[in-house]
């Protein structure tokens, strides 16, 4: 390689890096051994919160009751690489898998055509959004609050240098012809469900599509958003794939209407079939899955690419599938059903608490707000030097029912004695305020 750069060793390779910077020393502690090593370990990870005490945090990421074969079978060897091989065809079991994750989302969201999964629901909105502005040929997205700010903010990222404007309306009537879509959680940030097929109505009169970021738990409840109008559906699967574990790694949902297929981001799996028996075969036409779409610029043309998604969260999406199939239609009905129930039970009782009471904007799912007799910053605090970690306080958003309020989430998972805890440690101090 010297010789056919032209360079006589090494150090005439790097001259032009300044010497301070070619190896630097680095500082770093004495090297340890396994034992030592496993010990400092275990000190760190007792630093964290202890995953059995009363926690309500929800906000985007909940505790669901998860069956056992979900974990089991994700920890098989031939799923913990799980990753789309460059010969697609080569590894019909992969394929297939994402095929049935792609079936699931379709049945679930209402819509005609899932992808293969993205990084989150953040970034899943996102590219619905670039998806909105290519279609329609416009501008502009319209999000409407209350939507989580997290994805409003990787919305914004995601137009910075593509001159895409980010509205933040209050009601599907602000959307006007400049803009390409109108997003909409559902149930939205403060856990109100949301009555889509009005905001559909509004949006198609003015030619805006509707992107709905919707929650798959409660969706075993709830209409689905393609009955009720929408042309986009984007989600977060975590929360049925396994814990929330502090974070990520996460799964975006994304699924649309078939005008939109050659559009979408990522990659789609599809199935085809012999048109004839095989002569050595018994008889039946063989199945075989093939990758139909892939939009990523690095597999076409860089200008009619559109996405640079390089991964379909592939384990993840596994154990999403694995637990939908498990529960089925009916049983995520049940689960959703015992969550709604398990949620307004304790909110109920938060309420019936001298100094409390729990405002909504309507009919809500598993979050709720929670105002209490002193403000919302030293309530959370009150809870935590109690051992439970409190909803998330909201006081500082626009709406007048998040004033002064904590956002707490109860689901199907939550224990009855986390509840008890919980009414107990409000009712102390309410007693003391």
């Amino acid at each position: 390689m010297l010789a056919r750069v032209g360079v006589a060793d090494l150090d005439a390779l790097f001259s032009d890096l300044p010497a301070a910077f070619r190896d630097p020393a680095i500082d770093l502690p004495a090297a340890l051994t396994e034992p030592e090593l496993i010990a400092l370990l275990e000190e760190r990870a007792g630093e964290n919160a202890d995953p059995a005490r009363p926690n309500f945090l929800g906000a985007g990421a909940y505790q669901h009751s998860i069956p056992a074969i979900a974990a089991h079978l994700t920890a098989r060897s031939e799923f913990v690489t799980a990753y789309t091989p460059y010969q697609p065809e080569i590894s019909q079991g992969t394929l297939q898998s994402a095929f049935e994750y792609q079936s699931v989302v379709c049945e679930l969201t209402g819509m005609d055509v899932s992808n293969t999964g993205l990084y989150d629901v953040a970034s899943a909105t996102a590219e619905a959004c670039l998806l909105a502005v290519r279609a329609t040929k416009r501008e502009a997205v319209a999000l409407l609050e209350p939507i989580h700010p997290g994805t409003a903010e990787v919305v914004r990222t995601y137009s910075r240098g593509t001159g895409l404007r980010v509205d933040l309306v209050t009601s599907a009537g602000d959307v006007t012809e400049e803009h390409a879509c109108l997003v909409v959680q559902q149930p939205d940030f403060l856990g109100t469900i949301v009555d889509l097929e009005p905001l559909a109505e509004a949006a198609h009169a003015a030619g805006v599509l509707l992107v709905t970021v919707a929650d798959p738990f409660a969706l075993g409840l709830l209409r689905s958003p393609g009955e009720a109008g929408a042309d986009i559906v984007t989600g977060e699967g975590r929360d049925l794939a396994g814990a929330p574990g502090f974070g990520g790694p996460s799964l975006g949902l994304f699924a649309a209407r078939s005008p939109f297929m050659r559009q979408m981001p990522g990659r789609i799996v599809g199935r085809t079939q012999e048109l004839y028996p095989p002569p050595d075969g018994d008889g039946e036409p063989r199945t075989g899955y093939v990758l139909t779409l892939q939009a990523r610029e690095q597999f076409i043309r860089r200008e009619r690419a559109t996405s640079n998604v390089s991964t379909a969260q592939a384990l993840i999406a596994l154990a999403f599938t694995i637990t939908m199939e498990a529960l089925g239609p009916r049983g995520l009905r049940e689960a959703a059903e015992l969550c709604y129930q398990r949620a307004h039970d304790a909110a109920a009782r938060i309420a019936a608490l001298p100094g409390y009471e729990t405002p909504q904007r309507g009919p809500w799912f598993q979050e709720f707000l929670v105002r209490g007799p002193v403000p919302a910053e030293a309530l959370a605090a009150e809870l935590r030097a109690r051992g439970i970690g409190p909803g998330l306080d909201v006081s500082a958003r626009p709406e007048p029912e998040a004033r002064d309020a904590l956002l707490f989430a109860v689901t199907e998972a939550t224990p009855d004695a986390h509840v008890d805890a919980l009414v107990a440690a409000l009712a102390e101090i309410g007693g003391g305020a």
